[in-house]
């Protein structure tokens, strides 16, 4: 009894980890010109970019289902003896969605061929309930991204904002974001259908934020193909209340292709002065974001490679403001105690602290002037920083017909 509990929970474990997927499905059913339904026909779908290709045959109520398609453009051809040929073209399949491609096959030969563009079917989703969005490579493209963070483009979609508890335990995190009034640590990041959560703190492990805010990860932009926010999921993915972050990355096809970028912001040639910079001054800001993506096949609609590579240079100066012993009260201190410290004397002789520059009223009765700065910060200051992100991730994908293909990220970063 115990060992069929401990298989029944093992098949259980595994029809779940099936079911969370980052791929889509087509799916349909054939009737004839009368509507009776088409059983045994056969229906081909085959990815127009890489040649992969799927057939199957519709079921006794003339229903099909092609599950496990890598997103893409695709070709859906139904066969059938005695009617004409049904040729569904320009069928995109987006991350983790089902399209509905129904056929009515119309009596005659199947040499014949009853063609139909993708753009004229139901754009209404039928088959599920779950909310939310999905931003396509050309929008990721054609949208300027402030530091070109993969996490801004989620707040294009609806019931995102920005989180209501803001909770982070590092200064500057990325991709804590609220999804109808949930948590900014309710959501669950997937990419390439690999869990990409932090274990610890449940934020994303993706550009996810280190000490001091430093990104421990940073995923190029570029290499985004699909990105699909979705809210009011069904339970194949559980794990969080919020939102669900499904990205897919891009891969090679039978075509190479490619992208180089150049992005460059600096304050020479505009922005605003900082409020705590001193009056006619700017801070200087320098950043730099470069790189470029190559795709192609190793072997014909068989195996294929995609990397990209992006680098990021910054550096300037961050303007604030803090507290510094006053000259003053130093030497208030020093007539008070008379002879100081060799050690004390010493360090004091090195000039150790900047010399306040924000006019400050000094009252020698004020007792608070002995620990700080009862009048508010007397020094504004610019802390220079420099930073160098090096990313890159690179995958190469081999497909077999009707069989599932096989992604393999990689993402680095130095």
């Amino acid at each position: 009894m115990r060992v069929r509990i401990l298989v029944a929970c093992a098949l259980l474990a595994s029809s779940s980890l099936i079911a969370q997927t980052f791929r889509g499905t087509i799916l349909g059913t054939v009737t004839d010109a009368s509507g009776a339904v088409v059983a045994g026909a056969t229906v081909q779908v085959q990815n127009v970019n890489t040649g992969l290709q799927r057939t199957t045959q519709t079921s006794g109520d003339g229903s099909y289902t092609v599950p496990e398609l890598p997103i893409g453009n695709y070709t859906v051809t139904v066969t059938q003896s005695g009617f004409q040929t049904a040729v569904t073209s320009n069928v995109v399949v987006d991350v983790a969605t089902e399209r509905r491609v129904d056929a009515q096959l119309k009596t005659g030969q199947v040499s014949e061929r009853v063609e139909v563009a993708g753009e004229d079917l139901s754009q209404v989703n039928t088959t599920s309930a779950e909310l939310g969005g999905t931003i396509t490579s050309d929008t990721i493209e054609n949208l300027p991204v402030n530091g070109r963070d993969y996490t801004k483009l989620i707040y294009l979609n609806p019931g995102v904002s920005g989180s209501p508890d803001q909770i982070s335990d590092s200064p500057g995190s990325f991709g804590t974001f609220s999804m109808n009034g949930s948590r900014g640590r309710a959501n669950n990041f997937l990419l390439d259908g690999t869990d990409m959560n932090d274990g610890f703190r449940n934020d994303p492990a993706i550009n996810e934020a280190g000490v001091f805010g430093d990104p421990a990860t940073i995923l190029p932009i570029d290499a985004v193909a699909e990105l699909r926010v979705l809210s009011n999921y069904e339970a194949e993915y559980g794990r969080n209340s919020g939102a669900v972050v499904n990205i897919v990355t891009k891969s090679g096809t039978n075509q190479f292709h490619g992208s180089a970028l150049e992005y460059n912001r600096t304050s020479s040639v505009g922005g605003a002065r900082n409020f705590f910079n001193t009056e006619g001054a700017q801070d200087p800001f320098h950043n730099n974001q470069f790189g470029g993506s190559l795709g192609g096949p190793i072997v014909k609609d068989r195996t294929f490679f995609y990397v990209d590579y992006e680098g990021q240079r910054e550096s300037g100066a961050q303007s604030g403001t803090s507290c510094v012993p006053d000259p003053r009260q130093i030497a208030a201190d020093q007539s008070a105690i008379g002879t100081i410290n060799p050690v004390i004397a010493n360090l004091l002789a090195r000039h150790p602290y900047p010399t306040p520059n924000i006019p400050v009223a000094y009252d020698p009765t004020n007792p608070d002037f002995e620990t700080g700065c009862p009048a508010g910060n007397n020094l504004a200051i610019s802390t220079r920083f420099k930073n160098r992100v090096d990313s890159f991730i690179g995958e190469n994908r081999s497909q077999f017909q009707r069989q599932q293909s096989a992604d393999r990220p990689l993402l680095l970063r130095r």
